[in-house]
């Protein structure tokens, strides 16, 4: 992942960065420890939360699903809002710490529905339509749990990269940062995945949400205690999202001004501090834009002072434009992101269907099984970091760059796919012939790790398109948005997670493909429909990668990023 961003512009990192105190390596054990608590707390009521609200709320298993689906949706879409509130208003710190807090509270209101009996409905089995309802103020402290612990988690995952990032100054090192981020987040994923999980399968819900709790608080704790060292970047004035707005609005009051070829016709920011990236002039690509930074009469306010509505630096106009050739390849990640939603959400449903024994006493947690996907994500991401991709840099002309590496993931993201639907498909043979259709609480008599193969694919796609997408929108946005370039990520993941609902709910509506009870149905045709979905999504995603051209760039020919 060193190659990812080592096209960044050196220079403008270590100039941005000068002058500033702290920071520095002293920080990464702060903000990886940090990056760890909070992952493991995370990862200890999410991982599991579908089995939780079908076995402790009587809920269906499709709505549960679904319910599982909104609440990561929010914790991977609302993120962007969090790198928002960072660039423009508090900083990364404020963000980080006040939302752990939050995720801490919402994670102490769900240890009291599992602890007190009250909070929610008599017991029931497998969601049965003889089970009582939760009442209307269960619904309430549940759905509070959810929403303030979803908060939480969005507030602070995404916002600690960056922030880590931010405390290097070379992209050699920002990079070596980005491996241990995610290497962190997908090894203390999947301790909470096995180990807390297994407590709260076989222990109590109560001890599982409470090791959670203090998993939460203890990373709190570690990142409080690191803070006179983090370095505070905050270069950015005002939301990023306000100067593209402000870039729209000026370039629509001054449509019909013709343009001009001279530099001292277009405004440049005096006193912006970040290194100036672009042309004197403005590019050609989008020529309506530039008219917003062409000086006109009436561009002040009656004070003297530049309207920023009517006004806009060149520096602006073409971070507009950056974002808008960015785009469409990041629009390629709310399909891909889609199939792995949907599988990850069905997997637990397969799983509680299936033989789950692990010799004559142990029985693996439904929601453990998703282990297996950071397990191979964590061993692809080591091995293509460490080997794959030096060795290519070496001994080749053509080393990977992001958007093959993205590439790669999306075809063993379809390949995944498939393998889900034949998998799937072996396991309603048996329904039928062992005469387990209508029955309810029937288990398949298939051993769950028939599910490793396509969790192992989803694994290795993810340790190629992951980095891949977080590594190229933090080399290929403009500087003054670099804290927002990892939220974008997040942000069409979170997308996915709400379009992976909607599809569910309409293969419900129009088949009977995913009936409550799995074995009735024909989930197998889910996974084909994905298939198939996913491999028009690659077509996409390869035309427009052919067309990009990669704007940070070395000099160096001999470096210049192939497709």
């Amino acid at each position: 992942m060193e190659n990812s961003v080592r096209d960044v512009d050196e220079a403008t990192v270590q100039s941005s960065s000068a002058g500033r105190k702290n920071g520095g390596w002293i920080t990464f054990p702060f903000i990886i420890a940090t990056m760890a608590g909070l992952s493991i707390a995370s990862g200890g009521w999410t991982s599991n939360l579908i089995v939780y609200l079908i076995n402790e709320f009587n809920m269906k298993s499709i709505k549960a699903a679904k319910v599982y689906n909104v609440v990561n949706g929010c914790t991977t879409l609302l993120p962007i809002l969090g790198g928002i509130i960072a660039d423009s208003f508090v900083g990364c710190f404020s963000v980080i710490w006040i939302s752990s807090l939050i995720s801490a509270v919402g994670i102490l209101l769900l240890l009291l529905t599992a602890a007190i009996d009250v909070l929610r409905p008599v017991a029931c089995d497998d969601g049965s339509s003889l089970c009582a309802d939760p009442s209307k103020h269960q619904y309430v402290v549940l759905y509070v749990a959810l929403g303030l612990a979803s908060l939480g988690i969005a507030g602070t995952r995404f916002t600690i990269a960056p922030m880590g990032a931010n405390q290097l100054d070379k992209p050699k090192h920002q990079a070596i940062f980005f491996d241990w981020y995610i290497f962190a987040f997908y090894t203390s994923f999947a301790i909470s995945t096995t180990a807390i999980v297994y407590v709260e399968d076989n222990v109590s819900w109560s001890w599982g949400y409470g090791i959670s709790l203090a998993c939460n608080i203890l990373g709190l704790a570690i990142f409080l205690v690191g803070k006179r060292f983090y370095r505070d970047v905050r270069e950015q004035g005002g939301s990023p999202f306000v100067n593209i707005a402000r870039v729209v609005v000026a370039a629509i009051q001054k449509w019909r001004v013709p343009l001009s070829e001279q530099t001292q016709h277009y405004y440049h920011d005096p006193s912006n501090k970040i290194p100036m990236t672009t042309s004197p002039v403005p590019t050609e690509s989008f020529k309506f834009l530039n008219c917003a930074a062409l000086i006109t009469e009436g561009d002040s306010k009656s004070d003297g002072s530049r309207d920023p509505w009517r006004l806009c630096t060149v520096q602006q106009v073409e971070d507009l434009k950056s974002l808008i050739k960015l785009f469409p390849l990041w629009a390629s990640g709310f399909l891909i992101s889609t199939q792995l939603v949907i599988q990850s959400s069905l997997l637990i449903l397969q799983a509680l269907k299936m033989d789950r024994h692990m010799g004559p006493h142990f029985e693996i947690p439904a929601s453990s099984m998703l282990v297996f996907i950071l397990l191979f994500t964590c061993i692809a991401i080591f091995i293509l970091d460490r080997f794959l991709y030096p060795f290519l840099a070496k001994y080749t002309r053509f080393p990977l760059t992001p958007l093959q590496r993205i590439g790669i993931g999306h075809v063993i993201t379809v390949f995944s796919m498939a393998v889900s639907a034949l998998v799937e498909s072996r396991r309603l043979k048996l329904v039928r012939s062992h005469n387990l259709l209508g029955k309810n609480g029937a288990i398949v008599p298939m051993s769950v790790f028939w599910l490793v193969p396509q969790l192992a694919l989803n694994g290795i796609g993810e340790g190629f398109h992951f980095p891949g997408h977080l590594g190229f929108y933090y080399q290929e946005f403009p500087a003054s948005l670099k804290n927002t370039s990892t939220a974008m990520v997040s942000l069409f993941i979170g997308i996915a997670y709400y379009i992976g609902n909607a599809l569910i709910d309409l293969v419900q509506r129009i088949s009977g493909w995913l009936p409550d009870n799995i074995n009735d149905g024909r989930m197998d045709n889910v996974f084909w429909l994905c298939c198939a979905l996913g491999s028009a999504n690659f077509i996409y995603y390869l035309v427009f990668a052919s067309l990009y051209k990669y704007k940070n760039v070395d000099d160096n020919p001999n470096d210049e990023p192939s497709k």
